[in-house]
């Protein structure tokens, strides 16, 4: 955990710049879809995990939920506090997405964008998910994803490495972006993260893509 940290720390002074950059600003749009599909409700407890600068729990307070974004990247977290200190229903927590403080079936929500690729124990995340969610509760996560349409695929690896790296580059970190596709060829892709849901308990399980096929919103629902 501390090695990932570490790596979002060090981008954290222009995590977002790159973010606007190297999506277009689409990772903007991807998010709200998020949202749309949480549905969060003004009085709920919404938990936004890996929530890095804070643009998704961001989105979530101002839905009316009381939100608290998590990350264990103190840098993003500090950047996350200056961006939203006019909204009184969001908090901001260090913390382990694989062992959240959190008791069972406490909050009614949670969301999670670029996160679930980044963590150490992908199941032992998604079972803390399943833990913590109130019975007949939402999580929605967005994340990278390897396309199954070759064509995708090939596009994908040309994007990463002829327009990320050199993008990242121009920001003194090439070598930190340089881990994106090393970490996409152990990444479940969509089917694998809707069984492994699956035989966690979750009632419903459904990968949708978007992007061609190089994103991807799970979306679960607890029995």
């Amino acid at each position: 955990m501390s090695q990932i940290a570490h790596l979002f720390d060090r981008i954290a002074p222009v995590y977002d710049d790159l973010n606007d950059a190297l999506s277009l600003g689409l990772h903007r749009v991807w998010k709200k879809m998020v949202r749309r599909w949480a549905q969060p409700q003004k009085g709920q407890l919404w938990l936004d995990l890996c929530c890095g600068s804070g643009d998704m729990a961001i989105l979530l307070a101002r839905s009316g939920a009381k939100t608290i974004g998590i990350d264990f990247a103190k840098e993003q977290l500090a950047i996350a506090r200056r961006k939203s200190a006019h909204l009184p229903n969001l908090t901001w927590e260090w913390g382990d997405v694989l062992a959240l403080r959190f008791a069972n079936d406490a909050v009614d929500g949670v969301t999670m964008t670029y996160g679930l690729r980044n963590l150490t124990n992908i199941d032992r995340g998604l079972q803390e998910i399943y833990r913590i969610l109130k019975p007949r509760c939402r999580a929605v996560i967005l994340d990278f994803h390897r396309p199954y349409n070759w064509r995708m695929a090939q596009f994908q690896s040309w994007y990463l490495n002829q327009v990320v790296i050199p993008t990242a580059r121009r920001f003194n970190f090439a070598q930190e972006y340089a881990y994106l596709e090393q970490s996409l060829q152990s990444f479940p892709q969509g089917k694998m993260q809707v069984q492994k849901a699956l035989n966690i308990g979750f009632k419903q399980a459904t990968h949708y893509p978007i992007g061609g096929g190089m994103m991807g919103i799970l979306v679960l629902e607890k029995p």
